[in-house]
């Protein structure tokens, strides 16, 4: 349970005035003794202030990379516009000597609003193919796939289909 810092006060005061061992007030007050020592250790040193409750969250999280260095990245992507985040990882640890990944980079880049679509065209398949076939071996269509037998392992499939007749050739 979590005590307010007026409570830890008002547990400290009774145990300081307690006619009884200190052991065996906290231990009527329901308080462990390790914890009641940690409030009263900070409360010798800080005076009442020092327990108000402290965030058991880290200050700092140990592998993030700190705002400079993010606007460091930042930067060489704008200078080097040109570059992937896989290169300018690689030129950032080169130049910096401070590891980052490419998916930091990346991920930082998109942060930004600085990583591009790709160029592509988006392409609808048709109803029908538009070259038909008219005769066997004019052309063949392929596929590889593989799946797992379990207890004995991996198995790759490869298949060779004539268009016309549909007939499995390999």
């Amino acid at each position: 349970m979590r005590y307010p810092a007026s409570e830890k006060l008002g547990i400290i005061r009774i145990v300081e005035q307690s006619h009884l061992p200190a052991t065996r007030t906290l231990d009527q007050l329901g308080v462990a003794r390790r914890t009641f020592h940690r409030w009263y250790d900070r409360f010798l040193e800080g005076g009442p202030e020092a327990l108000a409750d402290r965030p058991s969250a880290p200050s700092r999280v140990w592998n993030r990379i700190a705002p400079e260095v993010q606007d460091e990245i930042v930067e060489m992507a704008l200078e080097q516009t040109d570059l992937s985040p896989r290169e300018l990882a690689v030129r950032f640890t080169d130049e910096k000597r401070y590891f980052v990944s490419e998916a930091t980079v990346y991920l930082l880049l998109k942060a930004h609003d600085l990583i591009t679509s790709p160029a592509y065209t988006v392409i609808k398949a048709a109803e029908v193919f538009h070259t038909k076939t008219t005769r066997p071996n004019e052309m063949w269509q392929t596929d590889f796939t593989y799946f797992k037998i379990i207890g004995w392992g991996w198995m790759y499939l490869s298949t060779v289909l004539d268009d016309y007749s549909r007939y499995i050739i390999a």
